[in-house]
């Protein structure tokens, strides 16, 4: 067989081998419709929050990866992560902005101390720079758990104010979905967003409402999300069974959240007289200073 030949029966294999791959790789490239039917619902998209790129998040970023190996972060600080709905990368930079600086800011700080004849390499330096070093580790874990905690309130608010509307819509002859849409499109709020959105999403699935709820609950770790998902999973389609059923809720959330404001209030009332109890043993002490100087004094 001569060159040309041998050549062009090379590249015909070659285009064959080439369109036959193709043909495998589109096949089996994307998954198939019995495929896709089998497949579980996607879960309703939850929004992520950038934070904020400051100098000391971009300096931390750098070691993100480096706690990200370290197994950070934890189980607990996932959950307030996606109560906060902020990304962790944001948050390991912020432990390792606090590490480092925790770690570097008292040798640099001891040598200037030390030529005005402050020491800072004795114990208590030593123990002053590992207090530090570990509230500056522990601090984004203190204000990540504040914060989700503060969202979980405002989640469980603006549940029971969503539970009465959807009670008023329901007594005024709304039908079950559409007493859901109309109490979300009342109210205000990035709380009650979310829940339109789950909402929202949900119907577009043609996935029953209790589902989107339940789904939030499981995000932001509020169970009243649960048990409203449960008396509508429930009571079905049944107008009345449902109206009760979310009236009860509506009721005990509400007692709830009073419950919690009131538990508040006295609790900020206590916190009050703290200070003016200081401020008494404060006058005290100066009233009795003078005595008890001349006293010791005199003897």
């Amino acid at each position: 067989m001569s060159g040309p030949i041998l050549l062009l029966s090379a590249l015909a294999g070659l285009a064959v081998g080439a369109g036959l791959w193709l043909l495998l790789a589109v096949r089996y490239s994307r998954p198939s419709l019995s495929e896709r039917l089998a497949e579980p619902a996607a879960p309703i998209h939850r929004p992520v929050r950038a934070d904020a790129g400051g100098p000391l998040s971009r300096l931390g970023a750098v070691g993100a990866p480096l706690m990200a190996a370290l197994g950070l972060p934890g189980a607990r600080a996932r959950r307030d992560l996606a109560v906060c709905e902020r990304d962790a990368a944001g948050y390991l930079a912020e432990k390792a902005t606090g590490l480092v600086l925790g770690l570097a800011a008292p040798p640099l700080l001891a040598a200037p101390l030390a030529l005005v004849g402050l020491d800072l390499a004795s114990l208590w330096g030593v123990a002053a720079w590992a207090v530090l070093a570990g509230v500056l580790w522990f601090a984004p874990d203190m204000a990540l758990r504040d914060e989700a905690a503060k969202r979980r309130e405002q989640m469980r608010h603006a549940l029971a104010g969503f539970a009465d509307l959807v009670v008023v819509s329901l007594a005024g002859g709304a039908g079950v979905n559409g007493a859901l849409s109309d109490a979300t499109a009342v109210g205000g709020g990035w709380a009650i967003g979310r829940i339109r959105d789950a909402l929202r999403a949900a119907a577009l699935r043609r996935l029953p409402a209790w589902s989107a709820l339940r789904e939030l609950g499981e995000q932001f770790d509020t169970p009243e999300f649960n048990e409203l998902a449960a008396s509508l999973q429930l009571a079905g389609a049944d107008g009345a069974r449902v109206r009760g059923s979310l009236a009860a809720k509506a009721k005990t959330l509400r007692t709830q959240f009073l419950s919690e404001l009131d538990a508040e209030a006295q609790s900020a009332t206590e916190r009050m007289s703290l200070p003016v109890v200081l401020l008494f043993a404060g006058f005290l002490g100066m009233l009795g200073y003078p005595a008890m100087t001349h006293i010791l004094t005199s003897l």
